[in-house]
């Protein structure tokens, strides 16, 4: 009760993280008899009619801005926006990747959300908000999704599993949640895939061989080479890279991030601000004694040159073996 009705609103954020959920949401939401609502689940017909998602009525019109970019179109909307919704209170327009329409659609919706039918509502769902006109993002309200933490992603991952009888270790969980990149939706692919691949009973070790992914403890035998000057075990090391078939570039990219939880260690004397499994943690803590700040620096500028380097080479593998060195 009391809740106001906006004409327009901007749904942001990554892929997979509840943009064009929300939207779908602050359709029902706004199409009920009984008014807006922050509870639309299944009150009255216009919102059963939506069921989960804006599909199933005819006042809640999705466009995709990629392919229905053009001003002909915007200018379409602009015209069947002035009909009164067939059965809701509201007619919706959920305009999914809205960063993609023209400069002149913007223009033409603009003009519509400056002069709005009284029964219309614009939601405007895209990943790259910065490329929204800031005069349409001034007449909207905004709905801004950030990424999610590892640990809230692993917590979630790890309720599925107990639902459906599968037994999976912290390690994989958490490495599951670090490749989903703080998607919900596509950490809970990853754990289908890995599912398909390993059964019900899951161990990282298989887990990383079945995906391909390069197992953690790789990087901590890189550093200890690394830190022993031990230049035979870093050959030994890049020629395991390329028989197992692992990307240079995929590599370049573990290791940052490894020297990157080995900087934090040495800069906060503690392990918070890194997200691996409980087994890690301590082999952090020690691991960091062999180097100073200073050393992980030039390390990180190493492999950032690298990376920026092989970009641009046929034969990668001697660049790669001449950074480790």
């Amino acid at each position: 009760g009391g809740a106001r009705v906006h004409h327009g609103g901007v749904s942001s954020g990554p892929g997979g993280w509840g943009r064009t959920a929300t939207a779908g949401t602050l359709a029902r939401s706004r199409t009920g008899e009984r008014g807006p609502t922050a509870d639309p689940w299944g009150v009255c017909q216009g919102v059963i009619d939506l069921g989960p998602s804006s599909a199933g009525s005819i006042d809640v019109i999705e466009l995709d801005a990629a392919s229905h970019g053009r001003i002909e179109d915007t200018r379409d909307l602009r015209e069947r926006a002035m009909f009164a919704p067939a059965s809701s209170r509201f007619k919706v327009y959920i305009i999914d990747e809205a960063h993609m329409l023209t400069r002149e659609a913007f223009n033409a919706l603009l003009k519509t959300l400056e002069e709005p039918p009284p029964s219309v509502v614009f939601v405007l769902a895209t990943t790259e908000a910065f490329r929204l006109p800031e005069t349409i993002v001034s007449r909207c309200q905004r709905f801004d999704f950030r990424r999610m933490e590892i640990s809230d992603i692993v917590g979630q991952l790890k309720f599925i599993a107990e639902k459906e009888n599968i037994t999976i270790d912290e390690e994989s969980l958490v490495t599951i949640a670090k490749k989903g990149d703080g998607s919900m939706r596509d950490s809970q692919s990853i754990f289908d895939q890995v599912v398909a691949f390993c059964g019900t009973d899951i161990k990282y070790t298989e887990m990383a061989s079945a995906l391909h992914l390069i197992d953690e403890e790789f990087f901590f035998r890189v550093t200890d080479a690394i830190s022993e000057k031990d230049t035979a075990k870093i050959f030994a090391i890049a020629q395991e890279v390329i028989s197992r078939g692992y990307e240079i570039h995929e590599t370049l990219q573990g290791l940052l991030e490894h020297f990157r939880n080995i900087l934090t260690v040495i800069v906060t004397k503690e392990t918070k601000l890194i997200n691996t499994s409980a087994a890690f943690l301590d082999k952090y803590i020690e691991t960091a004694k062999s180097f100073t700040k200073a050393d992980i620096l030039r390390y990180i500028q190493i492999i950032s040159s690298t990376e920026q380097a092989i970009k641009y080479l046929p034969q990668p593998r001697i660049r790669f073996e001449l950074a480790l060195i």
